[in-house]
């Protein structure tokens, strides 16, 4: 099943069920207000979900709707944590080796993982409001899951069972606010400001055979200005899967329901797939001529993202973004 969250009913939205075909939907107040309230108690609710989500897509449901993706908030609007991983290593790999650097050996047995905002997400139609365009914006296309309750030290085999949603996060980053962040040996703050998620996140079960090895195994598909920026395969060189991420985030503290986690930077060895941040096209292009030639995004530029069936048909609805100041 598709589920998304209407921008009425306050900061955490309204919960509706959304056909397979993304163009139509039906509240779910009956079940859950909210989507957050529906991963609370999922093993209970989600079945009520899916009765739903199977009368909607055989045009049964009562109080259906024609979907307007402007009135849609993100999924989960707010949620209780988000953490980012950088799982596909060539990505990490590459910037390194841009800057001379090597990659430490505990990069490929302990993932990279940081705390990413969630106090409030952007919608998919929302635009990316950011103080100066000097500040180095871009966009990172990624995936992500959502989990319910997970329990501390729970394993990675553990940790698959808890993966209930899948979707795509814009993971805005202010790359020239980054280094010096870094340099205090502190982490990100002000270079990591509000992210956008998909339209909808669905089950696993929407997938059909794409979903394997706790991985999405599509391309995730990018513009900018309409033109062509990249499709890396999301399930190519992700060095840790899904089950792995969550299992190292709750090593030492529970998940609660709602849950994000990241992939990171979905990037592929093979560069010709294009990129999924400017960062890395800046990185393979100094890579190849001496120094990045493509500059970051600047007022009025248009991201779109979003991930497509192998025979086309659009699985989460896209995030479509322009980026613009911030008032005042």
């Amino acid at each position: 099943m598709k589920l998304g969250s209407l921008k009425a009913g306050g900061r955490d939205g309204t919960l509706i069920v959304v056909s397979r075909d993304l163009h139509r939907a039906v509240r779910a107040e009956g079940i859950a207000p909210t989507l957050q309230r529906a991963l609370e108690d999922w093993s209970n609710l989600a079945p009520r979900l899916n009765a739903l989500s199977e009368a909607l897509n055989a045009g049964e449901a009562d109080g259906a709707f024609d979907l307007d993706p402007s009135l849609l908030a993100s999924p989960l609007p707010r949620a209780y944590e988000f953490v980012d991983g950088s799982a596909y290593l060539p990505h990490v790999e590459r910037v390194r080796r841009a800057r001379g650097a090597e990659v430490p050996e505990s990069f490929y047995v302990d993932p990279l993982m940081y705390q990413a905002v969630s106090a409030g997400f952007y919608g998919p139609r929302d635009p990316v409001r950011v103080p100066s365009e000097d500040y180095g914006i871009d966009l990172e296309a990624e995936v992500v899951i959502v989990t319910d309750d997970v329990p501390m030290a729970a394993t990675p085999e553990q940790a698959a069972g808890h993966i209930q949603l899948i979707g795509l996060v814009n993971d805005v980053s202010l790359r020239n606010l980054i280094p010096n962040e870094l340099a205090k040996g502190f982490g990100f703050l002000q270079s990591k400001p509000r992210s956008a998620l998909s339209p909808v996140f669905v089950t696993p079960d929407e997938l059909g055979d794409a979903w394997q090895g706790n991985k999405v195994h599509l391309p995730l598909l990018t513009h900018i200005n309409g033109a062509w920026f990249g499709a890396p395969e999301a399930g190519i060189d992700m060095h840790f899967d899904f089950a792995q991420l969550v299992a190292h985030a709750a090593k030492t503290r529970p998940l609660s329901a709602g849950t994000i986690v990241g992939s990171g930077t979905v990037a592929n060895e093979d560069t010709s797939r294009g990129a999924s941040c400017f960062a890395e096209k800046r990185t393979v292009e100094t890579l190849e001529t001496g120094k990045p030639i493509t500059p970051f995004m600047k007022y009025g530029d248009v991201v779109r993202i979003e991930m497509r069936s192998r025979d086309g048909q659009d699985i989460f609805g896209a995030i479509e973004q322009r980026i613009e100041p911030a008032a005042g």
